[in-house]
């Protein structure tokens, strides 16, 4: 039975992550109503096991469990079509080489005006494994090994999941630009 002394020690600790949890939840189920579930059942499960934290990296415990909840989540809502098996990744038509596919190199994706809304868009229909390490490292500034931690992956793996959910990320915008040219000619 937890004691007040134990609720105040886990809002003290938990509580400053609250909007990280909800990023992530919402980042991972593109749902507000869904994403307020699953931080709430997240929040009440790393309470109930707050006595088996050892202290160290508060984000990266109340995340992986927020992660974990999610996912969970996502299972039992049978929302694994969003999801793209490692074959598909790798035998897809996206990571044709640089030129033959037309991409566009920095200077012209830098130049291109693209809303943070857009891009918020484009992000959504990435895989969850990519839209997880891309939201984790440039929105919420976590670094690959506090990533690792949180996703329970190995850092290579962060690594190869963040390389490739920006290029599909950087294929996807190029695509969409080249279209709005093509649609101004």
């Amino acid at each position: 039975m937890a004691t007040a002394k134990d609720r105040k020690h886990f809002e003290r600790l938990m509580l400053r992550h609250l909007d990280a949890s909800y990023n992530l939840a919402l980042w991972l189920l593109h749902d507000t109503t869904e994403a307020e579930d699953v931080v709430q059942i997240a929040y009440m499960k790393a309470f109930e096991h707050f006595t088996s934290f050892t202290g160290g990296n508060t984000a990266g415990w109340i995340l992986t469990i927020v992660r974990n909840t999610a996912y969970n989540w996502l299972s039992k809502r049978n929302r694994g079509s969003n999801l793209i098996s490692f074959e598909d990744v790798l035998h897809s038509s996206q990571n044709n080489s640089p030129t033959a596919s037309g991409e566009m190199n920095p200077e012209e994706l830098a130049s291109a005006e693209i809303s943070h809304s857009q891009i918020t868009g484009y992000m959504k229909t990435l895989s969850v494994d990519f839209r997880e390490v891309l939201f984790l490292r440039e929105i919420e500034g976590y670094s690959y090994k506090e990533i690792a931690e949180i996703t329970q992956v190995s850092k290579g793996t962060v690594m190869s999941r963040l390389s490739r959910a920006r290029g599909q990320l950087r294929q996807i915008i190029t695509d969409q630009t080249h279209r709005e040219k093509t649609r101004e000619l």
